[in-house]
């Protein structure tokens, strides 16, 4: 609970997170059907880059500022959301501005000092709630929704050493109760072997149909370093593979990172 995303906001792993949290979004909207959008580890809504916090590290400058200085066509549907939001929007400020009439937002956040900010940010926003609790929690109280339909963004901090063995455990919960369900989570690349230890235990679960679309900033060798992310994904939307790839290499070429990929990591 000491992590604080406004010193990162707006760097590589956002622009990632974010761009695909849209590619989902709209891939899961072809559907004429209702849709419930649960954001576990929300954050305040909204960040402002100008902040002395944000400037202290000045991530944003590598991450956003490069997209919109290149402005590369892959990416229009981001930077028109982020241009019309302002300042630097978070998942749950993004996910509100593409709702459709027919589709609900849940917004959870834990951090005390940090939940107000976001009920301000989102207040007056239709069919978007807030709530102050844990995230992992969130999964057994909203889920399966009554729209049977659901894209859930986890994003935990990963302050903890054990949270991917947290996270697998709470995955793997929600899918027993949500088979369904198409499941977000976004994680950090330092080294390989956290995320290879993960996957591999993922793989003897009994969830199926996984991708997991990711982002190298620099050779993940070094376990101190925030080299890269991905976002991995369970019951991905139809063409979502397809069209993460441009988008991901659309970021490596503004950024100047060192690759990406798309790759199916369980079959259905």
């Amino acid at each position: 609970m000491n992590y604080r995303h406004i010193y990162h906001a707006g760097n590589f792993a956002d622009c990632v997170k974010h761009a695909l949290l849209l590619v989902l979004i709209k891939a899961m909207q072809r559907k004429d059907k209702p849709l419930l959008v649960l954001d576990t580890h929300a954050g305040i809504g909204r960040y402002d880059l100008a902040s002395i916090e944000a400037e202290k590290t000045g991530e944003w400058r590598a991450g956003v500022g490069r997209v919109l200085q290149a402005r590369p066509a892959a990416l229009a549907d981001y930077m028109a959301v982020i241009e019309a939001l302002g300042m630097y929007p978070g998942s749950p400020l993004i996910a509100a501005s593409v709702l459709r009439e027919i589709d609900r937002l849940v917004c959870c956040e834990l951090h005390k000092e940090d939940a107000p900010v976001l009920r301000r940010a989102m207040a007056g926003l239709p069919r978007v709630a807030v709530h102050e609790r844990d995230g992992y929690a969130a999964l057994k109280a909203f889920l399966p929704p009554p729209e049977k339909r659901a894209l859930v963004l986890i994003d935990p901090s990963f302050e903890k050493p054990d949270e991917f063995v947290t996270l697998e455990q709470n995955l793997l919960a929600a899918y027993e109760r949500f088979k369904s369900g198409v499941y977000a989570v976004w994680y950090p690349i330092k080294h390989r072997a956290p995320t290879r230890n993960f996957f591999e235990s993922l793989k003897l679960t009994k969830i199926r149909d996984v991708v997991t679309a990711e982002f190298l900033l620099a050779d993940p060798i070094d376990p101190l370093r925030l080299n890269g992310c991905g976002l991995m994904i369970v019951n991905p939307p139809f063409g979502f593979e397809a069209e993460a790839l441009p988008v991901l290499q659309a970021l490596v070429e503004s950024l100047g990172a060192c690759g990406c990929a798309v790759e199916r990591l369980i079959d259905e």
